[in-house]
């Protein structure tokens, strides 16, 4: 009878062992496109970007939620925890769901519309 409960937790062992490994090679597998930064760059929350820092450099951080293909070019929407934002690239290898970090110059589009200004933020990729 002994030998039974030997074989049964020592089973038990090797299954719980197989399924962290199982998680651990998961996680680790991820697809998070172009996430690494060089040394001394800060993120810029998207919420933080604004119509004033048209023509600065900012390195953005998030997830693609969406993508539209343009003349030569692409656009994707970026989202982080604080908002989105889209970013004009001739990358064409990003896919929905893919973890970035893109650096790019903030731009402004001005859009007036019956005296209002319906202008659009948006970042194209250094």
């Amino acid at each position: 009878m002994q030998a039974v409960e030997k074989n049964y937790f020592y089973l038990l062992r090797l299954r719980w062992g197989f399924t962290l490994l199982l998680l651990a090679g998961l996680v680790g597998c991820g697809n998070f496109g172009n996430t690494n930064l060089p040394m001394g760059a800060n993120v810029t929350p998207i919420e933080k970007i604004n119509p004033q820092q048209d023509n600065t450099s900012v390195y953005i951080q998030g997830k693609v939620e969406k993508l539209l293909p343009l003349v030569k070019q692409r656009a994707y929407q970026i989202k982080d925890s604080t908002g989105k934002i889209w970013v004009v690239t001739n990358q064409t290898n990003l896919k929905v769901g893919d973890r970035v970090v893109i650096k790019g110059t903030v731009r402004y589009k001005n859009i007036p519309l019956a005296g209002k200004d319906y202008g659009e933020v948006y970042i194209e990729e250094q």
